[in-house]
């Protein structure tokens, strides 16, 4: 029995045993002379509490059991190896192993496979049967011998809804502590390259260096110059000024239209078809900005005698203005009609037209939340990779020309990470850096988009 057909079973027992312990519930609320008693909880928290107390220890032994089987089966394998083919190296008898399991799977190998491989591989599949077999049996007794046992304290006194929000709260905390954990993990990770970068470029040069050509660098002082990250930090600086000068004024103006003016049967079809550019991948985003706006870009400037490449900073920040518009538009949106009807009332009861009411009062009091989806809407252009990628033009030199190819720093890291590369080397390591230092500011976005909309956010009833 494979593991998926375990999990199913475990998943058909959830259900089966939550059943049960309605049923128990419901009977022991009533007496053998026919009253009722009133239960602590109510049926479905003993049903849910019987259904934890019987899957719970048997997805741990199962959850266990895979954990160990793989080592398990390896050493007994092993052991029954001749001695001829243990008396290479440990990296030989990975390699052994490998070819074994391969054997085992039924993937086969390219050359042919000796004697003992044959008889290692049978004996490893046997294993494997016996193993599954054994689990499935222990999973089963484990689960019968819970539901037994729990089944018989499902009383009318007993507290199955403390237990069942206990349970729940561990689970909120368990996801919390996994999301906190991943994020640090991540920057530790990026810390620790960027530290080895460091070893070789001085941060100095990195952060104030105007030259961008790792390729051709060396490791010695000479080279430090080539690692200069301002030019792409220019770039991307570049690209997200102009997306946001784009979106803006147009995220905004839409979602004023909707929230004030449009009819609600516009606004129940234009507000979803807005947030459908939020869920165009951006590599389509990507081609459309090569095939399209690029080269309508270029022909545009040249009927006003302007040189505009193609693959732009323009392109790129056309195109991106274009797929952050949902950003701001359905966040601002969602914030002008939290603004209360009382103040929009007393604007016109004063004699404000609605302009002038919009103006002078619905905006300055939804302006924080305003600001702050600005702010997310700037990040999520400053870490954008594949729109940049095929509309930037990929020139990593400082210039203040948008109609000129740029690059960026999330361009930069999938170049260098691109490829056959010596993860040991700077011209790899780079990327480390890089990869920091946009979270770095994504992050710092992120938290003055937090502090604007937290101090200054008006409570309203």
């Amino acid at each position: 029995m494979n593991n998926l057909v375990l999990i199913v079973v475990l998943l058909m027992m959830l259900a089966l045993v939550y059943q049960i312990g309605l049923v128990r519930s419901r009977k022991v609320a009533i007496t053998t002379s026919g009253s009722k008693v009133r239960l602590h909880s109510r049926p479905v928290y003993h049903g849910v509490l019987l259904a934890i107390w019987t899957v719970v220890p048997a997805a741990l032994i199962y959850a266990i059991w895979n954990f160990l089987q793989p080592g398990i089966i390896e050493s007994m394998v092993v052991a029954q190896l001749p001695p001829e083919a243990l008396a290479g190296t440990d990296n030989d008898l990975r390699i052994l192993l490998r070819r074994i399991t391969n054997l085992s799977t039924g993937f086969g190998l390219t050359d042919e496979a000796l004697p003992y491989e044959l008889t290692a591989a049978a004996y490893m599949q046997q294993l494997r049967v016996t193993g599954q077999t054994f689990m499935f049996a222990l999973i089963a007794s484990i689960a019968a011998a819970a539901l037994v046992f729990n089944w018989k304290r499902i009383q009318p006194e007993l507290r199955a809804r403390n237990h069942v929000e206990r349970v729940v709260r561990f689970l909120l905390i368990a996801c919390s502590t996994v999301a906190i954990l991943t994020t640090v993990g991540i920057v530790l990770s990026m810390f620790g390259e960027a530290m080895r970068f460091f070893s070789f470029v001085s941060p100095m040069d990195f952060f104030f260096g105007t030259t961008w050509n790792p390729r051709f660098s060396t490791i010695g002082a000479s080279g430090q110059t080539g690692f200069g990250m301002l030019p792409l930090l220019w770039g991307t600086l570049m690209i997200a000024l102009i997306a946001l000068a784009i979106a803006v004024p147009v995220g905004l103006m839409a979602a004023i239209y909707l929230a004030e003016y449009a009819p609600s049967k516009v606004r129940s079809v234009a507000k979803p078809v807005i947030e459908v550019l939020a869920g165009i991948p951006t590599i389509v985003y990507g081609f459309f900005a090569l095939i399209t706006v690029g080269p309508f870009l270029s022909t545009f400037g040249a009927t006003l005698g302007l040189d505009i490449r193609a693959t732009s900073a323009l392109t790129a920040g056309v195109v991106m203005g274009i797929m952050i518009i949902p950003f701001i538009s359905s966040l601002s949106d969602d914030i002008i009609t939290q603004v209360p009807k009382a103040m929009r009332d007393g604007s016109l009861g004063l004699g404000a037209t609605k302009s002038e009411t919009i103006r002078k009062v619905v905006l300055p009091a939804a302006l924080p939340g305003i600001v702050g989806a600005i702010l997310l809407a700037a990040s999520r252009a400053i870490g954008e990779t594949m729109i940049v990628v095929l509309a930037a033009g990929n020139s990593p030199v400082l210039t203040a020309n948008p109609f000129d190819a740029v690059s960026t720093m999330t361009v930069t890291i999938v170049n260098q990470l691109t490829g056959d590369l010596d993860f040991a080397s700077p011209q790899s390591l780079v990327a480390f850096a890089l990869g920091l230092t946009l979270f770095v500011i994504t992050l710092c976005l992120n938290v003055v988009a937090l502090v604007i909309v937290r101090k200054y956010r008006e409570q309203y009833e």
